[in-house]
């Protein structure tokens, strides 16, 4: 289903797959180890945080908290956005109208 939203689906994408991009352990989430992570080229590690993205979005219109690797992606209903914590720290906000 995913989270209601008013602006365009593509670069809500578009900016949902650079704020998880920026989560260092994202690969994480596919339970992948390090080293194979880090023997994937950039394109790959792209299409990686784009299918994460696509998954995050639609999931957290029922689960509005997902641990990704040590970040935290929560969808606020109230500010109709998608947070994305690393800790305390605000890594990115993902505006959804």
């Amino acid at each position: 289903m995913g989270v209601k939203h008013g602006r365009d689906y593509g670069e809500i994408l578009k900016e949902l797959t650079a704020a998880v991009g920026r989560i260092t352990d994202s690969y994480l989430f596919f339970e992948m180890e390090p080293e194979e992570w880090q023997d994937l080229p950039q394109e790959s590690k792209d299409e990686v945080w784009e299918a994460l993205a696509e998954d995050l979005f639609f999931a957290l219109g029922e689960e509005p908290v997902i641990e990704v690797g040590s970040g935290v992606v929560i969808y606020d209903k109230e500010t109709h956005r998608i947070n994305i914590l690393l800790g305390e720290q605000d890594l990115a906000s993902v505006l959804l109208v």
